[in-house]
This record gives structure tokens, sequence and C-alpha cells, in this order.
């Protein structure tokens, strides 16, 4: 659990400062409508890795699999960081690309912790390692500035700071899984005759909601840096509200874990999904207000993306057999992060052509239908 917390945060630490530095960089040298194209490479590669890592767990072991995985996210994280110092877009997305693959064997982690625990404890075990991306929360934006100045003092593009900060991230979290045991026994599993297709309502349902929670959360935190920066904000202020916002998205994910084994995945998922709904609303009535409303519909945004991504991934480690598990929870993984990689292009689209305003509109029709889909049939 050490190895898989540690390796998770510092993943976050590097895909934060390394996403918010791209964007800004993009959007310098080719224009805001194309400002989603960095978070467009990042959950493309976040979706191949989370796909190739489902597949290769139960041959290759959780050891050799997240060591690849960093390495990849650690090679990535250098060639961006000479992107950087040359203003370069394409080595750039290239290098995002790669962290991104890294960034998918982090996200399954949690579903190697849900594995040690038996299954009334998962959700927490799933939010514990969902929790560490706490660390990139605070850490990943409070270091944006600094890293940005440091750069400037050797004369080098500030903004190739935070991207050296990620070379350093990604280069850590490679270690930290170098420590993971060779071989972990699984724990006995309950006698079920579970699904493992992704047409199933086990699979279904979460998601349904996962794609959504992740289409409306990509939308609203790819555009909110362009947000401020347009209305005169530096790295400062969009760090702090990054901050908020990732905060939500990681810190109280222990609570999520209790709720959902509590009270059940679905109604963990259903009241993401409102929690959504209100965060979007807030951003759209206060769209500039940087020390109050904004930092607070981003908390927000994050929170509701929290619960659905717990109580949805703590559905899919209960209810699925143990011979697919490991294929159909890196394929979902890899919908969803597909799916966002939408919304990180399409965000862009709608703040050339609309603002804020109309990225935050779209994102609360998208968190709001999938309430009407996610009705239960068998009480579950």
């Amino acid at each position: 659990m050490g190895a898989l917390f540690t390796g998770v945060a510092l993943l976050n630490t590097a895909t934060v400062g390394l996403s918010t530095a791209a964007t800004l960089i993009v959007a310098a040298g080719s224009g805001p409508g194309w400002s989603g194209l960095p978070s467009v490479a990042s959950v493309l590669g976040t979706a191949a890795g989370a796909l190739g890592a489902g597949l290769l767990l139960p041959g290759h072991g959780r050891r050799r699999v997240l060591v690849t995985g960093y390495g990849v996210a650690a090679l990535g994280a250098l060639i961006a960081f000479a992107a950087a110092l040359a203003t370069s877009v394409l080595p750039l997305l290239l290098g995002i690309l790669l962290v991104g693959v890294g960034n998918g064997g982090a996200q399954l982690s949690r579903y190697v912790a849900a594995d040690l625990y038996p299954e009334e404890r998962r959700g927490r075990a799933i939010s514990n390692v969902v929790w560490a991306g706490t660390v990139g929360a605070l850490a990943g934006p409070a270091l944006m500035a600094p890293a940005a100045t440091a750069a400037a003092s050797f004369g080098r593009p500030s903004l190739s700071g935070p991207v050296a900060v990620a070379l350093l991230a990604t280069t850590g979290a490679a270690l930290a899984a170098m420590l993971l045991p060779r071989h972990v026994p699984p724990p006995r599993e309950p006698v079920r005759a579970a699904s493992g297709s992704v047409r199933s309502a086990a699979v279904a349902r979460p998601l349904v909601a996962m794609v959504a929670a992740q289409l409306t959360m990509t939308a609203v935190m790819t555009m909110t840096p362009l947000q401020l920066q347009h209305h005169g904000h530096g790295l400062d202020v969009v760090g702090w509200v990054l901050g908020a916002h990732l905060f939500g998205m990681f810190a109280l994910a222990p609570l999520s874990g209790r709720i959902a084994d509590r009270w059940g995945p679905r109604v963990t998922v259903n009241a993401g999904l409102g929690v959504l709904a209100l965060a979007t609303a807030t951003a759209l009535t206060a769209p500039t207000a940087h020390t109050s409303g904004l930092p607070v519909a981003l908390f927000l945004l994050g929170y509701g993306w929290n619960l659905v991504f717990v109580g949805g991934s703590a559905q899919l480690s209960r209810d699925l057999a143990p011979e697919t598990r490991s294929r159909v929870q890196g394929t979902v993984d890899a919908v969803v992060w597909s799916a966002s990689a939408l919304a990180a292009l399409g965000s862009g689209q709608l703040f050339a052509g609309g603002g804020y305003a109309l990225v935050a509109v779209v994102g609360g029709v998208l968190a709001l239908l999938p309430l009407a889909l996610l009705v239960p049939r068998d009480g579950r």
C-alpha cells in the first residue's frame, strides 16, 4: 500500500503541473481554440496505459507492469521538458501522451489495492489510493509558480519549470514501484456468477456514470486556467483555484469510500452526479470570483467526480469475477479516459465560441443526463 500510494501521489503531482503548463504553452503559441490539445494527449495516453495495464496485470504482475508504466512516463516527461525549452508543440504533446501511459497504470493501482481486502472494505481500500492524489493536488499547483521563477532565473522559458518538476516526480514514481513485492497472493473470493462483459448492468451503470463525470470535470477544469488568465490573473491564482479543485478530487476520498461501503456504490455515484451539477451551476453564476465562487465551484467539481469515481470503482471491484476483473477494469478506464478526450478538445472550441459560461452549461447537462439511465432495476 505504501508503494502504491507513493506512485500515485507522484504521478498526480507530475500530471497536474505538466498539463497546466502545457495548456498555457499551446494557448500562447497556437491560440485558445487549441488549448485543449494537451489534455487530449494526456487522456488518450491514460486510456492506452489503462487498457494495456489491465491486459498485462494477470500475466506479468503488479510490480513489473507499474515499473514499466512509470518508466514510460519518465521518458515522456523528459521529452516534454526538452519541448518546453524549445517551445515546440508536437514533441510536447508526445511527451504528455507518454506521461499519460504511466498515469493509466497509476489509475489501476486503486483496483490493485482493492484486491488486497475483503469485499466489505474495498471502497475504503480504493479511496485510500485515490486519496494519494491529495499530494498532487497540493504539490502540483503549489510548485508551479516557484518552478517557473526558478526556470526564468536560469534564462529558460518560465513554463519549463513545472515540466521539470514532472520529470523528477515521474522518476520518483518509477523508483517507488520497484519497492512493490514481486508477488502478493490474492484474497479469497466469494463464490458468485459475476459477469465480465462490458454489456452487463454491473459494468454499464458505473461506466456511464464515470464517463459523464469525467466529461464534466475535464471540460470545466481544462478551461479554468484560461478563464483566469483572460481576466489578468497569474500562475499564483491559477495554482490556488486548481488547488481547491484538486483538493476536492482527492482529499475527501476516504469519506467517499466509507459512503460506498456503508450505503452502496449506487448511492455514492448518484450523489456525485448531483454535486457535479451543483458545481457547474456555481461556476456559471460566479465565473470571475477567483477568491470565492470559482474556488468553491472547482472544489465541488472535484468532489463530485471523486464520489462517482470511488463509487463506480467499488462496484467494479465488487461485482466482477476474479478471472475477468483486471481486463474489464482496464477496458472501463480506457473508455472513460478516451471519452474525456472529447471534452478536453471540445472545451477549447466551446470556450472560443461562447466563453466559460458555455463550458459550464454543457458540463452541467452532461452531469445530469446519466441520472435517468441509472434507475435501478434489481435493487442493487
